[in-house]
C-alpha cells in the first residue's frame, strides 16, 4: 500500500492521468454543448466507436494523421446530424436515436472494418508510425524538473483537449451563437418568440457535440489503442454523461470532472500491477467512482434546493 501512494505522486502517473483524461474530456464537452441546447447525446459511445475507426482508416488511405483526425471530426459532425434528423425532423425519441447509434458502434463498425479492409476486430496489421499523432515536447516547460515531465511530451489532441475548454466556453458565453444555445436549451418557446430558429441551433449544437465526439474518436484509435480494436471505447461516452452532470454542464466544471475519471482509469491501471489484487476489482474503479460522483452531484443539489426553500420562506 506504501508503494501504491509513493507512486501516485509520481510525474509519470501524473502523465498518465493527463494522456487518459484527454478523450473523455472530448466526450464531456460534447455532452456540455448538447445539454445547453436540451439535447441529451446518449450517443457518445458510438460517436467515439465509429469515429475511431474512420478517422484511423482516413489516415490510413491517406497516410496523413491530420486528415485522419479531420475525417474523424466530420464522420462525427455527420453522426450527430443523423441523430437531430431522426430526433427533430423525424420526432424520434431522442433517447432512442443514441441507442442505436451505441449498437451502430458496439457491432456495426466490426462489419464496416471487415468491408473496408477484410480484417477482423482490430487493425494491428495497418498501424504504422506515420499514421498516429504525434507527440510534442513543449520549449521551455520540458526543461523544468517534475512539471516538464507531467506536461511535456503528450499527444497534439491532449493539449487540444485542454483547449477545447476554453473554445466551448468561450462559444457558450461569448458568441450570439452561444448566447441562441443556452435560450433554447433554457426555454425553447421564449427563444422561439424573438426570431430564434430553435431547430436550427440544436441541429448546430449537436452537429458540434459529434465533431468533439469524433476528436474523442481520433484520440483513441490514433495515440491511445495505437490501432483501433471493439470495445476500445470502454465506457467513456457514459463516463463522460456523468462527468457533464458533475460538472453541471459548465466547461470548466466537465474539466475537473473528467479529471477525477482520468484519476480512476490511471489508478485502475496501477492498481492492477499489484500481486493479489484481483482484477475484477481493479476492473471497478472508474465505474464505482461515476456512482460517488453522481451520488454527490445528486447530493450537492438536494442541498442547493433546500437552501433555496429556506430562503424562499424566509423572504
Amino acid at each position: 500500500m506504501l508503494s501504491l501512494l509513493q507512486s501516485l505522486f509520481k510525474p509519470d502517473f501524473l502523465f498518465a492521468v493527463l494522456r487518459i483524461t484527454a478523450p473523455i474530456l472530448f466526450a464531456t464537452l460534447a455532452a456540455v454543448v448538447a445539454e445547453r441546447a436540451g439535447v441529451v447525446n446518449i450517443g457518445l459511445e458510438g460517436m467515439m466507436m465509429i469515429t475511431a475507426l474512420f478517422g484511423f482508416l482516413f489516415s490510413y488511405w491517406t497516410q496523413s494523421w491530420v486528415l485522419g483526425v479531420l475525417g474523424a471530426i466530420m464522420v462525427g459532425v455527420l453522426l450527430g446530424l443523423m441523430m437531430g434528423f431522426f430526433a427533430l425532423k423525424l420526432k424520434t425519441d431522442i433517447i432512442l436515436a443514441g441507442i442505436a447509434i451505441n449498437m451502430l458502434g458496439a457491432g456495426g463498425t466490426i462489419f464496416m472494418l471487415n468491408m473496408f479492409t477484410g480484417l477482423r476486430g482490430n487493425t494491428g496489421n495497418l498501424v504504422s508510425p506515420n499514421l498516429l499523432i504525434p507527440t510534442i515536447q513543449i520549449p521551455l516547460i520540458n526543461k523544468i524538473p517534475i512539471l516538464g515531465e507531467i506536461l511535456s511530451g503528450h499527444a497534439v489532441l491532449t493539449y487540444v483537449a485542454f483547449l477545447c475548454v476554453f473554445l466551448v466556453w468561450i462559444l457558450i458565453y461569448k458568441t450570439p451563437i452561444g448566447l441562441n444555445i443556452r435560450a433554447v436549451g433554457e426555454n425553447p418557446d421564449a427563444a422561439s418568440s424573438v426570431g430564434v430558429s430553435v431547430l436550427k441551433i440544436k441541429y448546430i449544437a449537436i452537429g458540434i457535440s459529434g465533431g468533439l465526439a469524433g476528436l474523442g474518436g481520433a484520440f483513441m484509435s490514433m495515440y491511445y489503442s495505437q490501432g483501433w480494436n471493439s470495445g476500445m471505447v470502454a465506457g467513456r461516452g457514459f463516463i463522460a454523461l456523468a462527468a457533464q452532470a458533475m460538472g453541471r454542464g459548465e466547461p470548466v466544471g466537465a474539466m475537473l470532472s473528467s479529471l477525477l475519471f482520468g484519476l480512476a482509469q490511471a489508478l485502475r491501471t496501477k492498481v492492477s500491477g499489484l500481486q493479489g489484487v484481483s482484477s475484477f476489482l481493479v476492473s471497478m474503479i472508474p465505474y464505482a467512482a461515476t456512482l460517488l460522483g453522481l451520488v454527490a452531484y445528486s447530493i450537492s443539489l438536494k442541498r442547493k434546493a433546500r437552501k433555496h426553500v429556506i430562503k424562499v420562506v424566509k423572504n
